[in-house]
């Protein structure tokens, strides 16, 4: 809509008179003061920003690149809060948790936090996408082919045997807290193994290592993103295909994982008190290769979170500057 004539030449002189006062008052000023920005609403200041940390490296990864925009870019002060899955979304209930930056489902925590006692709110998606499954290391697909139809896997028991499995074939997970249906499956498939758990993805990891380095027998759970998968191309298993709703029941299922959009979730509150960290955490997105070169920067090279993030943002610019909220 045009302004009319009166309005616009009156909207000239109010810039020209603010012109001139401006210059008045810059010869005033010493030459180190800074320049006072124009009217208009004001800007919130960043203040705490407290981060969920979550056990495997690609989260750490998450964090190392939101953690230090977060400080650089917005001079936001970050806490970094190493807890499982579950503490991490009583924590947005609490308020000691302002933001999980990777969230793989969990569609019951998000109908108790989101929907029901409403202290939570998504913040959209991370760009990744997830993949959970059962693993072998290559040389065992390439020895064994029909290993890769999990029909076979019974015939493998024997040879997966270890004196931590009970007797039967060793099923090897990582990090007790994650969230697994394994044994479950195990069960339900009537599959001849026992979970055994390495006890962290750093030891789930180094399993799978040393299994294709001296070519020794490993099943395992395994994901992706993970950086190890840019280094030995782990064989998936694909198990009976998932179909919506078809583990519902930790006791009767026996599908397949379900594949993931993995998302950001953020206490309500600080969501809604308009810090710049919310738009930001909204905007952050990337994809699986970017993840996993960070992840591998950390854990390979043995960079530290701020090294490792710097490394990554000074070679992406172009992405990360689209994440920073708007001026």
């Amino acid at each position: 809509m045009r302004a009319p004539i009166i309005g616009r030449a009156a909207g000239r002189l109010r810039v020209a008179v603010a012109a001139l006062t401006v210059l008045a008052l810059a010869g005033c000023a010493s030459s180190s003061a800074a320049l006072i920005a124009p009217p208009g609403v004001p800007k919130i200041p960043c203040g705490n920003v407290t981060i969920a940390v979550n056990p495997w490296v690609g989260y750490a990864a998450n964090v190392a690149v939101v953690s230090y925009l977060l400080k650089q870019e917005l001079g936001c002060k970050v806490v970094e809060k190493d807890l499982t899955e579950t503490q991490s979304w009583e924590g947005l209930a609490s308020g000691g948790v302002d933001v999980i930056l990777e969230n793989w489902g969990h569609d019951d925590l998000k109908k108790k936090y989101i929907d029901d006692a409403q202290v939570a709110v998504e913040l959209g998606l991370t760009g990744n996408k997830g993949v959970i499954g059962w693993y072998v290391p290559p040389w065992m697909a390439k020895t064994y082919p029909d290993i890769r139809n999990w029909k076979n896997l019974n015939e493998y028991a024997a040879m997966m045997k270890t004196p931590k499995s009970g007797g039967k074939g060793q099923f090897l997970a990582g990090d007790p807290t994650f969230v697994t249906n394994d044994a479950a499956l195990l069960k339900n498939l009537k599959l001849d193994y026992n979970v055994v758990y390495a006890g962290s993805e750093d030891k789930l990891i180094a399993a799978f290592r040393k299994a294709e380095a001296d070519q020794t027998p490993l099943i395992g759970y395994f994901y992706e993103p993970q950086w190890l998968l840019s280094e030995i191309k782990l064989v998936h298993i694909p198990l009976p295909l998932y179909r919506p709703g078809c583990d519902a029941s930790p006791k009767t299922v026996a599908c397949d994982y379900q594949p993931y959009d993995l998302d950001k979730i953020g206490r309500k509150q600080f969501v809604d008190s308009g810090t710049p960290a919310a738009e930001l955490i909204k905007n952050f997105s990337w994809t699986n290769d970017d993840q996993n070169s960070v992840a591998r920067d950390l854990t390979v090279r043995k960079l530290s979170r701020d090294q490792a993030a710097k490394r990554w943002l000074d070679a992406n610019q172009d992405i990360w500057e689209k994440w920073l909220p708007k001026k």
